[in-house]
């Protein structure tokens, strides 16, 4: 005879339901706890930090691997902090601790440096791995908030977090633990990744994919405003024929070059043509170089896209120039056509 299996879920009675008050007070205090974690784990970080900062660096330089490895709650948060050092260009994986006992450990060779977290620094698992990681001739990095622990005595260098208390009421559930941990592997990663001096370009070559690879893969050139949409003129011409250039190509503003030389002379804009308008009644049959603004923001056409956005950005601009070798004018980005291109 078969019997069905009941699971039972627990409830809440009608009368411990949460309040709007009480749910707002709760969480907000998760989150303090949740903080007091990681400003106290940023005032404990010292020499020890820089050692194992430097151990990986080597590991790094020599090409070796790093390998992650956690149980419970903190596996995740090994899986998380192995895939941000894999996307910045460190080979990294995550290490079963099961798994390793039954061929797993095949993965590891020599050289490679053992990251191991464990909020106590002594569950069973992980400590089983530290001498079979050993014989291989890794390095051990005990991750942990207890510098006392097997795993701490056992390692050769220490990344320590520290939690004043959980932000579970029950000081059962990891929370404020599992954040610390998290922040400081991201630490590391970003110390790391620039003491190697990462570029942009460095990173897009890992991001090839979605929409995070496609902004940071773009260029200059594939943005711009080209061709016919570009707002081309010499700058002989006058105000209302730079208006005329204006509107046909629906841009806020002319590009203007040199005409025997076709490079670049400035640029006309809505606020400059505003202003020739106040040089009086004659102004649209005045010179446009009277007017224009003669050392525009330029950017190169095989310049990364983003770099645009910091032109932008830094000088309240609203278009700039895409130029080639030679310092002709090529395109124009204009401000507008950047949340188009989910840029910003």
């Amino acid at each position: 005879m078969v019997r069905k299996l009941r699971i039972r879920f627990l409830r809440l009675k009608p009368e411990m339901a949460l309040s709007s008050k009480t749910a707002l007070a709760r969480a907000r205090a998760c989150i303090r706890i949740e903080s007091d974690a990681l400003r106290e784990t940023s005032r404990g970080l010292g020499a020890e930090f820089v050692r194992t900062a430097r151990a990986v660096e080597a590991a790094i330089a020599g090409g070796r691997k790093l390998i992650f490895s956690g149980v419970g709650k903190s596996a995740p948060i090994a899986q998380k902090i192995a895939a941000t050092f894999n996307s910045t260009g460190v080979s990294s994986c995550f290490l079963d601790s099961t798994h390793a006992l039954h061929g797993d450990l095949g993965l590891c060779d020599e050289g490679d440096l053992a990251i191991l977290l464990s909020n106590s620094g002594q569950s069973e698992e992980i400590l089983r791995l530290v001498p079979l990681l050993k014989r291989f001739g890794l390095g051990i990095v005990a991750f942990t908030s207890n510098p006392a622990s097997d795993l701490a005595k056992s390692a050769d260098h220490r990344l320590l977090y520290r939690v004043p208390r959980e932000a579970c009421p029950l000081k059962l559930a990891p929370t404020a633990s599992t954040t610390a941990a998290l922040a400081l592997g991201d630490a590391l990663a970003m110390v790391l990744l620039q003491a190697r001096g990462l570029t942009r370009d460095d990173f897009a070559k890992y991001h090839p994919a979605g929409n995070l690879g496609r902004v940071l893969l773009l260029k200059a050139k594939d943005i711009m405003r080209s061709g016919d949409r570009l707002p081309l003129a010499p700058d002989t011409i006058m105000i209302q024929e730079a208006i005329l250039v204006m509107t046909k190509t629906k841009s806020g503003c002319v590009v203007l070059v040199r005409p025997r030389t076709g490079r670049l002379a400035g640029i006309l804009t809505d606020g400059d043509f505003r202003r020739s308008a106040l040089a009086g009644t004659d102004f649209l049959h005045r010179p446009v170089a009277e007017f224009m603004t003669r050392r525009p923001k330029t950017i190169a056409e095989d310049a990364l896209a983003v770099d645009a956005l910091r032109l932008f950005e830094a000088h309240k601009i609203d278009d700039v120039i895409v130029v080639n070798a030679r310092g002709k004018p090529v395109g124009l980005i204009d401000g507008q056509d950047l949340p188009k291109f989910k840029i910003v």
